[in-house]
């Protein structure tokens, strides 16, 4: 059976352990949560998960990071896994790019920060669902 992977991305080490801390709270070990702090890392993360044949079913990703923001992640992404939901997380991304990644990443969500851990979680939940 293979193993089932919620991966956040985030330039921000407070903000990936701000969401590791709510998301352990609530889904325990139902996943397995894995952590970027770039979109380099993001993608060394997905190759290394996919050889091992880890089904990756989310990805949370932050807008505005160094070398390559998160709504070309996100797009990339799609390119390779359609099947992956994408969320956004952002304090910055306008509304084009939001825009652009619902329509070409099929973007489940767009998360504004500061989020609710309950709106967190209901995002997750209804993107898993």
């Amino acid at each position: 059976m293979s193993k089932k992977v919620i991966l956040f991305v985030d330039d921000e080490k407070i903000i990936l352990q701000s969401l590791k801390a709510q998301i352990k709270k609530h889904f325990g070990t139902q996943y397995v949560y894995e952590f970027a702090e770039s979109g380099e890392e993001a993608w060394e993360l997905i190759e290394e998960l996919n050889s091992e044949g880890a089904q990756i079913l989310l990805i949370v990703s932050d807008w505005l990071m160094p070398n390559m923001r998160g709504d070309e992640l996100l797009i990339q992404i799609h390119q390779r896994f359609p099947e992956i939901i994408k969320v956004m997380l952002t304090g910055q991304a306008d509304e084009h790019a939001i825009n652009r990644t619902r329509k070409e990443a099929n973007l489940h969500s767009c998360l504004h920060k500061p989020w609710s851990e309950q709106e967190l979680i209901q995002t997750l939940q209804s993107g898993l669902a």
